[in-house]
This record gives C-alpha cells, structure tokens and sequence, in this order.
C-alpha cells in the first residue's frame, strides 16, 4: 500500500535531480535558544519549543515536505514501517536534511528498535549540532539501552539549549545501567 502512496507522490512531484539544500534556520534558532534560555517556567516556554519544531519541519522543498507528512502521519497512526519506508525515501532525497534522520530515528525508537535509532540521531545531530531534540532524543535512546551515563550526557547537553525539556527528570536518575531499559 505505501509504494503506490509513494509512487503517487513522486509522479505528482517535479522531478529533480537533487534535493535543494535544507533552508538557513540558524538565525531563527539562535534567536528561540535565546529566547527559551530567558523564560520563566515551563508554560512560558512551551510556544518558544514549538516554534524551533516549525524551523526543524521546514523541509527543503515541496517534494520533501510531502514526504516528511507522510512520515509523520503514518507514524501517528502507530504504522511504524510505512513510517519509517516515507522517511527512507526523504533521506534518500534529501541526504542533508536532519529531520528526516531525526524522525526516521523517532520511528525506530517508538519500536524500540534502538540500534536503528542511534545512527540516525548521530547523524541529525551532525547536520544540526543544536537540534535540541534530536540531542535529547538521543539521550533518550541511549538510556534505554542500559547506557544511562552516556544518555544523561547527551540530556544535559540538549538542557543547555533548552533547560525546560521534560527530559530533564531524567538527569536525577542513577547513572547505573537499567536491565530492562525505562518507561517513557
């Protein structure tokens, strides 16, 4: 069902070559992480955390942004490989856009695939080194594979940007390894 859905999209799609570059948000970025770093509560920065998911979702391209709501409506309706299949060919589109590898980890991550996950997230985080939630994402995952030290790393890291992630309960838990990972 997907590749007909995929196939639909493509051939409605201009074709390119390549995928534009993913667009400039650094200036916006800097501006929330500001922003965010000044706010008093949570509440107040709830809008300030949304507005940086608008800039991460602003896809490269038309083309792209198709593929990425595919991504992310498949996953909503917890169909995790149709999912994961739209987010592939956004990667295989557009290797450059973080978010594709960011919600392709998501994916993974909401199977508890976590291995699969990881390398997507390392590489979000190469081609965004503030995407703060890809950064906690990672925390996360690596947490749930037993190495909580190295999450709480990746967590403190991500609070540096935003020190009003809910992630941040995470940071008073041990430090040893869970057996069976954590609820979240």
């Amino acid at each position: 069902m997907l590749r007909p859905i995929l196939a639909a999209l493509f051939a409605a799609s201009p074709v390119l070559a390549e995928c534009p570059p993913a667009p400039d948000i650094s200036a916006e970025m800097d501006a929330l992480i500001a922003q965010i770093g000044e706010v008093e509560n949570e509440m107040a920065a709830r809008p300030l955390s949304n507005a940086m998911w608008e800039q991460w979702l602003r896809a490269p391209d038309r083309r792209a942004q198709e593929l990425l709501d595919e991504g992310m409506s498949r996953r909503s309706s917890y169909d995790f490989l149709g999912a994961i299949a739209a987010f592939d060919a956004l990667i295989e589109y557009c290797p450059n856009y973080a978010e594709g590898y960011n919600q392709r980890a998501f994916a993974n991550f909401l199977r508890s695939d976590f291995a699969a996950a990881l390398p997507d997230l390392d590489r979000a985080i190469a081609l965004r080194p503030r995407h703060v939630a890809a950064i906690a994402g990672k925390g996360l995952t690596l947490i749930s594979m037993g190495r909580v030290a190295e999450g709480q790393d990746a967590i403190r890291e991500a609070v540096a940007l935003n020190p009003w992630l809910s992630e941040r309960r995470l940071l008073d838990m041990p430090a040893e390894p869970l057996r069976d990972g954590i609820d979240l």
